[in-house]
């Protein structure tokens, strides 16, 4: 049965043979579902397609690389000096030269970010401009060039519009973007690559630690130094922790939280999420002084967090003083917002407050109903491109 009553608010025939002309051109199918109101003076609705869904599980997803449809690649060349003729291609591997700058030396950087679905079936971004803004920084220490704020906000948008049937439905997941800007030009010398990829793929996730998170203070290993390239997301940060982290994991821990380099006193950050403790009325995090990555999701958390009425404060947190705290928890674009329930260290443990009247939780619902259009989101942070 036609979807439309053929009975429209309209009193004369050839309105109404006019509107039919124009529902007919919509080509709309039958198992619609409605998106707003009444379409001028009619009481007939615009309709969206249902979304057409990958075949995932859903409920299952971790936070682990599912292969996709797409993924985005343009390049900057020595000879042109500038990135250039961006274009979409499936999703595999790719071709690079034995001595390419990202596999030699390094010479590369990574962002994260997500998709998310609305209620609606709409995808929302959330920040790209300020993960494209952090590239920039890290593509200048990193001696790179960077795609300009708006390819780089373009190349997100198309590498999730051409995967939009892997971004989970609403409340079920996000679609991690994950874009890569390597050194990829023939070089056997320690310079700069002369030529350079940026890349863009996507993956359905889930949440990132599944269970409590349980940490344990790194007493040996420091994950940057001053002067380093702890502050920005250079590929080089990750991989010399993993020998602690594995260690870790095998004493039944969920990640570690590792101490700065200059005193071996303060607390800085986790493998990959910034850290908070609240005390009373005031939240602190550690300063973004050059060896911490200032994390987008720690930004908005900030502010939210300053919204609610908290003093949010950015400071150097003796270690001592996260026994003293009432609540700990961790922030990242991967994990979003959770609660630490103990921390360990030198074989002394502490557990903190969990649940659902814990702040962290209260934060977690605000920005994720943020990301998902659930809340109104009157700070612009979120984009919408479908």
């Amino acid at each position: 049965m036609f979807m439309f009553s053929r009975s429209i608010c309209c009193a004369k025939l050839n309105q109404l043979s006019t509107f039919e002309t124009l529902f007919s051109n919509l080509k709309l199918r039958p198992y619609a579902t409605p998106l707003i109101g009444p379409l001028q003076t009619c009481e007939s609705r615009i309709y969206r397609e249902k979304a057409e869904y990958a075949n995932v599980n859903w409920d299952e997803l971790g936070f682990a690389l599912t292969k996709t449809d797409y993924m985005y690649v343009m390049n900057f060349t020595e000879e042109e000096q500038k990135f250039f003729n961006g274009t979409l291609t499936r999703f595999g591997n790719i071709e690079m030269c034995p001595s390419s700058g990202i596999l030699n030396y390094g010479q590369g950087l990574f962002e994260g970010l997500k998709a998310y679905r609305k209620e609606d079936e709409g995808i929302l971004l959330f920040r790209p401009q300020e993960n494209a803004l952090r590239m920039k920084i890290g593509a200048d220490r990193m001696c790179m060039p960077s795609p300009t704020v708006d390819q780089f906000i373009d190349a997100v948008k198309k590498t999730v519009l051409a995967n939009k049937r892997w971004v989970p439905p609403y409340g079920r997941g996000s679609l991690y973007v994950r874009p890569l800007l390597m050194g990829t030009g023939r070089n056997l010398g320690v310079k700069p690559s002369s030529d350079y990829t940026f890349l863009v793929y996507a993956s359905p996730v889930g949440n990132y630690h599944k269970g409590d998170l349980n940490l344990m203070v790194e007493d040996n290993v420091r994950r940057a130094i001053p002067g380093g390239t702890g502050g920005i997301k250079a590929v080089t940060n990750y991989s010399p922790v993993y020998k602690p982290l594995t260690e870790a994991k095998a004493k039944g821990f969920s990640d570690l939280l590792f101490l700065d380099a200059s005193t071996g006193s303060n607390i800085e950050e986790g493998s990959a999420c910034n850290i908070f403790i609240l005390k009373g009325n005031v939240i602190s995090t550690p300063t973004t002084h050059g060896t911490i990555l200032p994390g987008i999701t720690r930004k908005s958390i900030m502010e939210i967090a300053s919204d609610f009425g908290y003093q949010v404060e950015e400071r150097a947190i003796p270690i001592k003083e996260v026994f003293d705290a009432e609540e700990v928890f961790c922030t990242g674009t991967a994990m979003v917002v959770k609660s630490v329930a103990s921390i360990t260290y030198q074989g002394k443990r502490i557990e903190y407050k969990l649940g659902a009247e814990t702040l962290a939780q209260k934060l977690h619902a605000t920005l994720t109903g943020i990301q998902t259009g659930l809340i109104e989101d009157k700070l612009g942070w979120t984009m919408l491109i479908d």
